[in-house]
């Protein structure tokens, strides 16, 4: 069959991927370039033609610059849930899209993690044991407690999921008020009435310009006497100084996977505050993290490819 009676070629689209088309799989013949964000980047004449930019999960920072070298560039798909990061780098007319769903299972099981070891008192335990002393005593139980989760999205959703079992109240906040599945979801107007009443809070909101600086002197006061703070959303959520002052007091707790700043540098106050737990931002960063950014990945260029309407997007041309 001739070329014309088969009609036209179909134009070839070219992807850039932080992963090798076969370990995504599923994939339909397409013209990928793949660069995890290390190393210098792709040649110029291939970045002029990048239609579809999936950007490197651990080496962002690394990409952004390169998006105002990509003139055809159609989409740019996030491997992270917060995509403030990029916004700012975005070109017009180019749609972005994040990676909700990818990191809720990980995400959800640090925050549990970071709640149950601060209660119990494992880093207190681990110092022990590293000094060969044994340091018996009492612990809070997350059982018969309330928790607040503050940012009932699919993370925030996630979170409340793995509580329920330890027997715990949950309460919920939001943006808006909605109906979820397990109970009433609270708008952030109703935090300082809910404050008082929470035992734990959970910071899982993206970070916003109503969102930074959200818990703040006023916020932390407002919640009970030896409450137990716990971030997995973004550092910048927290105002650093105000949490100081209430963890130097005594007042409350904190479990931190975010910090502002971020990377935590060496001799910042906040490592040698007192109950304080904080791990490196490994909230995403877990071995449930590359099967379902695969899966993100296999999903979206599929649909790209045949035209059809992208999940996750958070900024479309025109809006």
């Amino acid at each position: 069959m001739s070329s014309s009676a088969a009609g036209p070629a179909r134009p070839t689209v070219r992807i850039l991927l932080p992963y090798p088309p076969a370990q995504i799989g599923r994939l339909p013949e397409l013209a990928a370039t793949v660069w995890d964000g290390r190393g210098e980047p792709p040649p110029a004449p291939l970045l002029a033609a990048v239609e579809f930019f999936v950007l490197p999960y651990l080496h962002a920072a690394a990409a952004l610059p390169l998006l105002d070298r990509m003139p055809r560039l159609r989409v740019v798909q996030s491997l992270s849930a917060g995509v403030e990061n990029v916004v700012p780098f975005l070109p017009p007319g180019v749609t972005l899209c994040n990676a909700r769903g990818v990191h809720d299972t990980s995400t959800a099981e640090l925050a549990v993690t970071l709640v149950l070891a601060a209660l119990r008192g494992i880093p207190d335990f681990v110092r022990a044991q590293d000094a060969g002393v044994w340091r018996p005593g009492p612990a809070a139980s997350l059982a018969d407690r309330t928790v607040l989760v503050v940012g009932h999205g699919s993370i925030g959703a996630a979170v409340e999921e793995r509580l329920v079992p330890f027997e715990c109240e949950v309460l919920r906040v939001a943006r808006t008020a909605r109906t979820a599945p397990r109970g009433p979801v609270h708008p952030l107007a109703e935090l300082p009435g809910l404050l008082p009443r929470a035992d734990v809070v959970v910071l899982t909101l993206p970070l916003t310009e109503t969102t930074r600086g959200l818990v703040d002197a006023r916020f932390l006061a407002a919640m009970k006497d030896g409450a137990l703070l716990v971030n997995v959303a973004r550092g910048a959520v927290v105002d650093t100084d105000a949490l100081l002052a209430q963890l130097r007091s005594g007042r409350l707790a904190a479990a931190l996977d975010v910090t502002d700043p971020e990377p935590l540098p060496a001799g910042h106050p906040l490592w040698h505050a007192p109950n304080t737990l904080i791990s490196p931002h490994t909230g995403g960063n877990s071995s449930a993290f590359l099967p379902r950014a695969h899966r993100l990945i296999r999903t979206q260029l599929n649909r790209f490819l045949a035209g059809e309407r992208l999940e996750n997007v958070v900024v479309a041309p025109g809006a």
